[in-house]
């Protein structure tokens, strides 16, 4: 009980501190024991419409590219490689799904999922990639709000 309430009170604090100071950047964003990223990284809270957006855009999330999601079943070219997401948020806790978004590998030894919220260094990133991540910090948030919203 008490280590709750004292991570409910660092939660709280950093979420402040980040509101106050802005979006977290990917070298600070912070995991827990599970893989989990409990702080929000904008302060702002996410939208789920402008996930949604980012989620089928082929130039940022291509989430689709691996999963599928029934809700959206009139996007074309559903994956196969990654699990559904259907019902996620009724699996996940938003801190965990947070922390997949950020960096699935700091979770999932071994997964082919991109770092969505890790600069890229890779010796054969294209020059005008290098150092920038697939998506911003919010939105990581707008498409954490987006999977947030699929509940069995």
């Amino acid at each position: 009980m008490k280590n709750s309430i004292l991570l409910t009170a660092c939660a709280s604090v950093a979420m402040m501190a980040t509101a106050a100071l802005g979006e977290v950047a990917p070298g600070d964003v912070v995991f827990d024991d599970n893989g989990g990223v409990p702080v929000s990284l904008t302060g702002v809270p996410g939208d789920p419409a402008n996930g949604q957006k980012t989620m089928i855009n082929r130039k940022k999330g291509n989430c689709f590219a691996c999963h599928v999601v029934s809700a959206m079943s009139d996007v074309p070219f559903h994956g196969l490689v990654g699990p559904s997401l259907d019902g996620v948020a009724s699996r996940y806790d938003e801190a965990f799904i947070r922390g997949i978004l950020v960096n699935a590998k700091h979770t999932f030894d071994g997964t082919i999922m991109p770092a969505m919220y890790v600069p890229a260094t890779l010796p054969r990133t294209m020059k005008k990639f290098q150092g920038t991540t697939i998506l911003s910090a919010q939105e990581v948030e707008d498409v954490l709000s987006y999977l947030e919203t699929l509940k069995e």
